[in-house]
């Protein structure tokens, strides 16, 4: 596939794409779950973040499968940014890889840690597969198309499409379980949002895609591998991520004077296209 090209990637494109993320993310997870169950030393990056052994055996089985399958679309990594492996040039096009995105649910043996494979086009994430192997669900994303399919031991089960809830009115919101901040709370309590529900990683997106919850405010650091693939999840059930103006959200953040590479500035994931009126919300 050449990464120059001009022409938008179609849906036919991404369907086997997406199904190869699939496979890969379940491979990855496989590897993960002995070290999920029998415990594995944890180190402190640079950047004061946990990483295990887990981490970086995921993401060697996910960079493998993409760089055979896909030699021309450059692969950004969350351990091979974190270890200085920077891509020189990314194109138009590139993927977006966090193997084991909530590494502190992981090591407290919780169940919402997910790993996470998209794809970058343009800026936006336009496909995207979130595995949360504990739960034994699959969410992908791509185009018009959303799915959750669980994964079993007797096998994976029926696919079952998603759609965001698309009110006009945000009415459940979801949020961090680790990262939880002041802003946060006093967005809720200023737009009077009084239920919440909260779960690590990428799940929250995959929250707003099944219609579980309306919005996600995250007025945290994150990095471009943390959102990528649930909100490629996201964007295909119906929804939206802007920043928290209201700006376009965006994906290959590199030469960035105020902050690291590929780190994103706040947000809010909608369920919906349209933004809610959040001022007469918070006024009523």
């Amino acid at each position: 596939m050449d990464n120059s090209q001009s022409e938008k990637l179609s849906e036919a494109v991404l369907a086997p794409m997406v199904a190869h993320f699939e496979e890969l993310a379940i491979k990855a997870g496989s590897v993960i779950m002995p070290f999920y169950e029998n415990g594995c030393e944890t180190m402190i990056k640079d950047d004061e973040s946990p990483v295990t052994a887990a981490d970086h055996a995921a993401e060697a089985i996910i960079l493998a499968g993409l760089r055979a399958t896909y030699p021309d679309i450059p692969v950004v990594a969350e351990e091979e940014i974190c270890a200085g492996h920077m891509p020189e040039a990314l194109g138009r096009r590139f993927f977006l890889v966090d193997p084991l995105d909530g590494t502190r649910e992981f090591i407290n043996q919780r169940s919402d840690f997910t790993v996470n494979i998209a794809l970058i086009e343009d800026g936006c994430p336009i496909a995207g597969t979130v595995y949360a192997p504990v739960r034994g669900e699959l969410f992908s994303g791509f185009g018009n198309t959303a799915s959750y399919l669980e994964i079993a031991q007797e096998g994976p089960g029926e696919r079952v499409a998603l759609q965001v809830s698309g009110k006009t009115k945000a009415e459940v919101a979801v949020a961090s379980r680790s990262h939880r901040t002041p802003e946060t709370d006093a967005f809720l309590e200023t737009h009077n949002i009084t239920e919440c529900v909260s779960v690590g990683s990428s799940l929250k997106f995959c929250l707003l895609a099944k219609g579980d919850a309306d919005i996600y405010p995250r007025f945290g650091r994150t990095m471009e591998w943390d959102t990528a693939a649930g909100d490629a999840v996201l964007r295909a059930a119906g929804g939206l991520t802007t920043c928290s103006d209201g700006s376009v959200f965006t994906y290959g953040k590199q030469n960035q004077t105020h902050d690291a590479p590929f780190a994103n500035p706040f947000f809010i994931s909608w369920a919906t296209q349209i933004i809610p009126d959040l001022e007469s919300e918070g006024s009523s």
